[in-house]
C-alpha cells in the first residue's frame, strides 16, 4: 500500500512539473536562437564567390561541396572569438529568458561530445571544444533557461537519405537509431534542457512517438517542438519567420532570423539600419506575444565564433524597451475573444490580470480606441480618456508614435479582464455550426510542409431569451460512432454519437460542370487562391481526376443551385488533405490519416436559395499521384440526436463548446465540421 501511494505521488508530483515548465516556458515570451556551427567557418562563401542561393548553414547543399571536401574543413575551424558567457550576457541584457543553440545542423556535424560519431567540434577541430557544455554552464550561470536545436536529417551520416533541395526527406531505420542515441547524449549529459527544438525531415507517426516518449523519459520537462511531426508536441513552431492567422488552443513560437535570407552568418550580408532593424524585430516581438506566442529571435555568430555588433546593438535596444515595458510582454495573454478584436490600425494588446496592456505599433496617429467593456476601468496610463456612454474611449495624439518605439499605454480594471467583456452575441433560437462558431485553434502537421492551422473545437456563446433544457444534435452518417464531448455552462457530457434517429433530406439542387487547376505552391498552410491557378480545365460533372504531382495543390471548383433552403450532402474525395470553401469562405480544412492517398468524406451544408460557389481543395504531400472529386452524396439522409440536460438553464447567457474525444492528439483537427447544434426544451 506504501509503495502504491508513493508511486501515485510520484506521478502526481510529475504531472504537476510538467504543468508548471509549461506555463514558465509560455510565460517567457522571448527567447535567443544561435545558427553556429561548421557552416559558420564558410561565412556564406565557397571558392572565393559568395553563395547567393538558400540559407547560408546549408551551404553544402547550395554550394554543392563534396561531403569529404566539406567535412576536412572541420579542421581549420577554430572559433576563438565564440564566447559563451558573452553570449549568455547578450540574451540576458537583451531581455531574454532562455537561449536555443544549433546543437547540430542538417550538415551532421555535432556541437558537442558524442560517442555516435568521429564527425564533431570535440573530436575533430584543433581546439576540440565542447560548445553545448560551454553555453550550458553559461545559462546556468547567468540564470537563463538553455534548449537545443537538433536537426532530424544528417547529410553526413552514411544510412541516411541524401541531400535533397526540400530537407523533407523520410528517415531510414538507422537513421532513426541513431538520432535516438545522440538525443539520449544530449539529455543525459548537459543539465536541465528547457526545449528541444527539433526540425526537418519527415518521420513516420511511429517514428515521432519514440522521439518524444525518449525526450519525456529522460527528462519530462522539457518542452518538444512541433517540427518532430504528426502532431506529438508540446509546442507549435510557425514557418520560418511567420505568425499564425489568430490565437491558438497550444503553445506555440515564431523563429525568427534577423534577415530572412538566412539564419548563419553571412559575411557579405547588408545589414542595413540599426534604427530600422530594431523597430521591425520589436514590433515582430510585440505582435507574437499579443497573438499568444512566444518569439525566438536568432543570431549567427561570426567564423571566428565572435557576436556580430550589429545583432548586438538591436538585441540590447530591444533589452532596453523591455526594461522599460516589460510588464507587457512577459506572463501576458491574449485579449478575450469576442467584443474586443486582436488587432486594430493602431496595433495590438495584451492582458495580464486586470490589465489591458495597448502596444500602439501602428501607423496612424489621432485615434480615439474604444474599449468595448462591460464597465470602465479605474485607471488609464499614457494617455487621455473618458467613459462615453458605457465605452471606454482612449485618445493617442501623434507624439505617441514615435519611432521606431513602441508607445504603451496602460488601462486597469476593477476585476479580471476576461469578467468584463461580454461575448455573448447568438440568440438562443439561433442554429449552432461552423459558420457563427468561434473556432478553437491549434497546429497540425504530418511535416514542416504540412502544417497548417487545424481546428480542434468550437465554442458558442449564445444569450438566452428562453428556458433551455435539452441540446439537439444534428449530423451525417460521417460522424456515427464519433466521442464528443459537450459543454453548455458548467455541465460537461461525454456522448457517441449514433445512428437512432435518421431524417431524409430533400435534395433540390444541381451543379455546373466543375473546373480543375492547380494551385502554385506546395505547402499545406497556403490559404486557397484563385489567381494562384495558371490554368483551369473543365471537366464533366462527377469526374475523378488522379495526377502525378507530389507537393501539390489541386483546386476544382463549381457553383450549385437551389430552388429552395435546404441541406446538401457532398461527396468529396481527397489525398493527404483536404480543404472545402462555401462562398469564399474555408468550411472545414484537415490532413488525412497519414499516407492517405484517396479518401471519400460527407461534406453536409446547409444553403439558402439561389446559386453558391464551392472550391474543393486537395493536397498531396507524400504520394505518386493526387485524387480529387466532388459531387452530391447519394445518401440523402442526416442524423438527430437529443441529450437532456442535468439541470435547465434559465439565466441569460451561456457558453456551449463542442470538442472531440476520440483523437489521438490534441493539435489534431476535430472534424467536426458537419455538427449543427439546437439549444431546445424537452
Amino acid at each position: 500500500m506504501k509503495k502504491c501511494t508513493m508511486l501515485l505521488l510520484s506521478i502526481v508530483c510529475c504531472l504537476f512539473a510538467a504543468i508548471a515548465q509549461n506555463n514558465d516556458w509560455q510565460s517567457d515570451k522571448y527567447s535567443m536562437f544561435i545558427h553556429f556551427g561548421l557552416y559558420s567557418h564558410f561565412g556564406g562563401v565557397y571558392d572565393g564567390e559568395p553563395v547567393r542561393q538558400g540559407y547560408s548553414e546549408q551551404i553544402q547543399s547550395f554550394a554543392g561541396i563534396f561531403s569529404d571536401w566539406y567535412a576536412e574543413e572541420a579542421r581549420n575551424f577554430d572559433p576563438s572569438g565564440f564566447d559563451a558567457d558573452k553570449i549568455a550576457e547578450l540574451a540576458k541584457a537583451g531581455g531574454m529568458r532562455s537561449i536555443v543553440f544549433t546543437s547540430k545542423h542538417h550538415d551532421g556535424f555535432c556541437m558537442f561530445d558524442t560517442k555516435t560519431t568521429s564527425y564533431s567540434s570535440v573530436a575533430m577541430m584543433p581546439s576540440h571544444r565542447d560548445f553545448v557544455r560551454e553555453l550550458s554552464d553559461a545559462c546556468r550561470k547567468h540564470g537563463l533557461r538553455f534548449g537545443l536545436y537538433f536537426s532530424l536529417i544528417d547529410w553526413h551520416y552514411p544510412y541516411a537519405y541524401p541531400i535533397s533541395s526540400h530537407n523533407a526527406d523520410f528517415v531510414t531505420p538507422q537513421h532513426h537509431e541513431f538520432s535516438k542515441a545522440q538525443i539520449r547524449e544530449l539529455l543525459e549529459n548537459y543539465g536541465p534542457i528547457s526545449e528541444l527544438w527539433f526540425d526537418m525531415g519527415s518521420l513516420l507517426p511511429q517514428q515521432s512517438r519514440e522521439l518524444y516518449d525518449l525526450v519525456k523519459e529522460l527528462q519530462p520537462d522539457c518542452m518538444v517542438s512541433g517540427r518532430l511531426g504528426n502532431d506529438v508536441y508540446d509546442f507549435a513552431v510557425m514557418a520560418d519567420n511567420k505568425l499564425p492567422e489568430s490565437a491558438l488552443q497550444s503553445p506555440w513560437q515564431s523563429a525568427a532570423s534577423m534577415f530572412p535570407e538566412t539564419w548563419s552568418y553571412r559575411s557579405w550580408q547588408e545589414r542595413g539600419s540599426v534604427d530600422a532593424k530594431y523597430a521591425e524585430k520589436l514590433r515582430t516581438l510585440i505582435n507574437v506575444v499579443a497573438h499568444g506566442g512566444n518569439y525566438l529571435l536568432n543570431i549567427g555568430p561570426a567564423s571566428d565564433g565572435s557576436i556580430v555588433p550589429f545583432e548586438d546593438e538591436v538585441i540590447r535596444r530591444i533589452g532596453g524597451w523591455l526594461k522599460d515595458n516589460g510588464e507587457a510582454i512577459y506572463g501576458t495573454s491574449v485579449l478575450p475573444q469576442g467584443r474586443f478584436a486582436q488587432e486594430y490600425e493602431w496595433g495590438v494588446a495584451t492582458v495580464k490580470d486586470n490589465v489591458i496592456y495597448l502596444l500602439l505599433t501602428g501607423r496612424y496617429p489621432d485615434l480615439d480606441i474604444e474599449l468595448l467593456a462591460d464597465e470602465g476601468p479605474v485607471s488609464v496610463e499614457g494617455a487621455e480618456w473618458k467613459d462615453c456612454r458605457g465605452n471606454t474611449v482612449v485618445y493617442t495624439t501623434p507624439d505617441m508614435y514615435a519611432r521606431p518605439d513602441v508607445k504603451v499605454i496602460k488601462v486597469t480594471y476593477d476585476k479580471p479582464v476576461t469578467e468584463i467583456f461580454s461575448p455573448f452575441n447568438l440568440s438562443g433560437n439561433a442554429s449552432l455550426s461552423w459558420k457563427n462558431a468561434v473556432p478553437q485553434y491549434s497546429y497540425s502537421c504530418f511535416d514542416y510542409y504540412s502544417n497548417y492551422r487545424s481546428t480542434v473545437g468550437y465554442t458558442w456563446n449564445v444569450g438566452l431569451d428562453r428556458p433551455v433544457s435539452a441540446v439537439e444534435l444534428t449530423y451525417t452518417e460521417e460522424e456515427i460512432g464519433r466521442q464528443v464531448r459537450l459543454c453548455v455552462g458548467d455541465m460537461t457530457m461525454d456522448l457517441t454519437l449514433d445512428d437512432g434517429d435518421e431524417i431524409r433530406v430533400s435534395q433540390a439542387i444541381s451543379i455546373d460542370s466543375l473546373c480543375l487547376g492547380r494551385m502554385r505552391g506546395g505547402t499545406f498552410d497556403n490559404p486557397i487562391s484563385l489567381e494562384r491557378v495558371s490554368e483551369w480545365t473543365e471537366i464533366p460533372y462527377g469526374s475523378l481526376v488522379s495526377d502525378a504531382s507530389p507537393f501539390s495543390n489541386y483546386l476544382m471548383t463549381g457553383n450549385i443551385w437551389l430552388e429552395r433552403p435546404s441541406k446538401v450532402i457532398l461527396d468529396v474525395r481527397s489525398g493527404n488533405g483536404m480543404e472545402l470553401m462555401v462562398d469564399g469562405r474555408s468550411m472545414a480544412k484537415h490532413l488525412n490519416p497519414y499516407r492517405t492517398t484517396d479518401r471519400t468524406e460527407k461534406i453536409m451544408l446547409y444553403l439558402m436559395k439561389g446559386k453558391h460557389k464551392i472550391v474543393l481543395r486537395s493536397y498531396n504531400r507524400f504520394e505518386d499521384s493526387v485524387c480529387i472529386g466532388m459531387s452530391v452524396s447519394d445518401t440523402s439522409k442526416v442524423f438527430k440526436m437529443k441529450v437532456n440536460l442535468p439541470q435547465r438553464l434559465d439565466s441569460e447567457d451561456v457558453t456551449v463548446k463542442l470538442t472531440p474525444l476520440d483523437k489521438s492528439s490534441p493539435h489534431t483537427d476535430s472534424g467536426l465540421h458537419n455538427v449543427i447544434l439546437r439549444l431546445m426544451r424537452r
